[in-house]
């Protein structure tokens, strides 16, 4: 401020009456719109600086009224409001020296109030403006992120239910395989009848687990909503037949209790049992060949349903290496259904249970 000061007395020193006005608005107004280069880093400074320039010269009102809007765009309302006032109080004070022609005192002071009035509003509603479209753009890049992790989740979650599936299939069916392949093997001196027999088992478990696996591929495929498929998928119904696979490979089965109208289950309840049964013997037949499985079914409507499958642990070596995610999808599968499931060793057995809700009829 001193240095434009003595500016400013040096213009103006020695020149007449007229000429000394004319000097100080020149050098005024110079100062003033060298000062707008202070304006972004310090526009509260820098508008101050001006407001004192235009007290004495009319020159700088327009850069100090630029200095007004940038500080109200870019500094807290408050802070406008008060650097507002003092360009209304610097151009107030220069009416007594430079007076406006034909305009009064009062009206100047309107004008003049009015006029930083606008310009605070101006900014404060740039400024609200800004911040209301950076908050916009930051929700949208929020939704935009939540939206890829709820895809990548739909996806995960959709990976998980095919691979469950295709477990379920081909868990089953393969051990199935296995068992009448491994008699072949080790009984090649059995009669032929008996490997004629076990051949033509063979034979037909690749050819179901291939009709198997293509239903469930359709099924899936026709399932891209993540529902629960369903096509031609094996319900407890379908139980009987399992059984007798399991006893036909070797496995001898005993099944205990039933289940109270159970042409009432739901197909995702049915389902999820059928499920539970096929690892529980899947498992059976993998590590501990031979032993006897017990599986006890326990269940009527508004009660809930229970799924036990023991079998005896033989002490062996498991003839068919498992990676125990055949439970751990039965846990999900169980825990999709509204259920829960356990599994574990004791008493020399090993145990696989499930509870599950089984609602009511309607009435």
């Amino acid at each position: 401020m001193v240095p434009i000061g003595l500016l400013i007395a040096a213009t103006v020193w020695g020149q007449p009456a007229a000429g000394r006005l004319l000097a100080l608005d020149v050098a005024a107004g110079a100062a003033a719109w060298l000062l707008l280069a202070l304006v972004p880093a310090r526009p509260v400074l820098a508008t101050l600086l001006m407001d004192a320039l235009a007290a004495v010269s009319p020159a700088a009102t327009p850069a100090a009224t630029v200095g007004t809007l940038h500080t109200a765009m870019r500094r807290p309302l408050r802070l406008a409001v008060a650097v507002g006032a003092a360009g209304v109080a610097a151009h107030a004070a220069r009416w007594p020296v430079r007076p406006t022609p034909g305009l009064s005192w009062g009206w100047w002071l309107v004008l003049i109030a009015v006029a930083h009035a606008a310009l605070v509003g101006w900014g404060t509603l740039h400024q609200a403006r800004a911040a209301l479209i950076a908050s916009l753009r930051e929700r949208a890049a929020r939704a935009e992120a939540e939206q890829h992790a709820r895809v990548a989740e739909a996806r995960g979650l959709e990976r998980a239910r095919i691979a469950r599936e295709m477990h379920d299939v081909l868990a089953h069916r393969l051990s199935l395989l296995a068992t009448f392949a491994g008699a072949l093997e080790y009984r090649p001196d059995a009669p032929p009848e008996q490997l004629a027999k076990a051949a033509g088992v063979v034979r037909d478990g690749a050819h179901q687990a291939l009709g198997e696996l293509r239903d469930v591929l359709t099924v899936l495929r026709a399932a891209g909503d993540g529902a629960e498929p369903d096509g031609p998928q094996p319900v407890l119904a379908d139980l009987p037949a399992l059984l007798d696979e399991a006893r036909a490979a070797g496995t001898p089965v005993e099944l205990a209790g039933g289940v109270e109208d159970a042409a009432g289950l739901p197909p995702t309840l049915s389902r999820t049992v059928y499920r539970v049964i096929q690892e529980g013997l899947t498992n059976a037949r993998k590590h501990a060949p031979g032993a006897p499985v017990r599986v006890a079914l326990a269940g009527r409507p508004g009660d809930g349903l229970t799924v036990e499958l023991t079998n005896p642990l033989t002490g062996g070596t498991a003839a068919l290496p498992g990676s125990g995610t055949g439970l751990v999808g039965v846990a999900e599968r169980v825990r999709l259904a509204g259920g829960a499931a356990e599994h574990g060793a004791a008493g020399g057995a090993f145990r696989l249970a499930a509870r599950l809700p089984f609602p009511a009829a309607e009435r």
